[in-house]
């Protein structure tokens, strides 16, 4: 089993050698930063599972980087614990208001540190199905979510949306700008869900570059239409200024050979209970498959609707 990855942000050096010492003799794994941006930019490349930090720092202050996480969808699940010096009141209530899930007044005991870790660890066991890299749901959340529409009767889309040469990217780019990219396009489904979506719309991560999201049929067009339109516009800032200008990389294909790729597209399969009936989750996952394919044969970003194999881009 992997060891539970904490992040210690503090501009004291004793602190944090204290903080490193305890934590991996319990087994954890430790990371450290000495202000708030460092610490940010950490949360935001490590994936941690709690982030210890001091409520006051140089260049970002404890409150405003939590504030900073707790904002941002793909993260504001992390469990933050904050560090008060003085023990006032005042830091407390701030550090609470801001987001943070506990705090402790420094000098601290370790062991009632140790303890409080274990216990926030324990309480967000609950999203052990998110995906780490977005902590979107998985693939158990996505599967309950197709039964609950299809046990309910209720029209339903499910848009199944997949990154083309994205194996290419990564090769070339590396894994760290490759999960940059999929984090960038969770936070674009998102944000398209929230302004063209229901309410009550579902965005699911089956792993890799493949995300689902489960709507109506009536938002489908304006929440596909968004997301390609966005992404296409997105997708030539992940490439440095020279593939970016030539318009494509080398690569190989799935036979081995090197060929020229283009830039990143988004292909989405959307699958409706409006015209067919689908009475287990097995077809919607079948049907998504098959539509997914056939936008994956046209070179740029496009939709394929479940209407009588009706294929278009957008």
């Amino acid at each position: 089993m992997a060891k539970a990855k904490i992040i210690v942000i503090d501009d004291d050096p004793d602190i944090r050698d204290v903080l490193n010492l305890t934590l991996t003799e319990e087994g954890y794994e430790v990371l450290e930063a000495g202000d708030g941006k460092e610490g940010l930019a950490l949360i935001k490349n490590k994936a941690p599972n709690l982030v210890i930090v001091d409520y006051n720092m140089p260049r970002m202050n404890g409150p405003s980087l939590v504030g900073v996480v707790k904002k941002d969808i793909l993260m504001s699940h992390l469990p933050i614990i904050m560090l008060t010096g003085k023990g006032e009141v005042s830091d407390k209530v701030s550090g609470i208001n801001a987001g943070a899930d506990d705090y402790m007044v420094k000098p601290f005991e370790p062991r009632e540190l140790l303890a409080r870790i274990k216990m926030i660890l324990r309480r967000t066991e609950r999203d052990l199905d998110a995906n780490p890299l977005t902590r979107l749901p998985g693939n158990v959340s996505i599967l309950s979510e197709f039964q609950a529409r299809i046990d309910k009767k209720i029209p339903f889309a499910v848009a199944y949306c997949d990154l083309d040469k994205f194996k290419v990217y990564n090769d070339k780019y590396g894994f760290q700008h490759g999960d940059e990219v999929i984090r960038e396009t969770a936070r674009l489904l998102i944000r398209a869900t929230l302004e063209f979506g229901n309410t009550d719309d579902f965005i699911g991560h089956i792993g890799g570059d493949d995300f689902v999201i489960v709507t109506t049929p009536e938002k489908i067009d304006g929440l596909t239409g968004k997301i390609i339109e966005e992404f296409e516009k997105m997708a030539p800032g992940f490439y440095n200024e020279e593939d970016r200008a030539a318009g494509f990389i080398m690569g190989k294909d799935r036979k081995g050979s090197e060929q020229k790729f283009g830039i990143l597209s988004i292909s989405i399969g959307v699958v409706s209970n409006e015209k067919r009936g689908i009475t287990h989750v097995a077809q919607i996952a079948e049907i998504g498959a098959e539509l997914k394919e056939a936008a994956k044969r046209i070179e740029r970003s496009s939709v394929a609707r479940d209407k009588r194999g009706d294929t278009r881009s957008q």
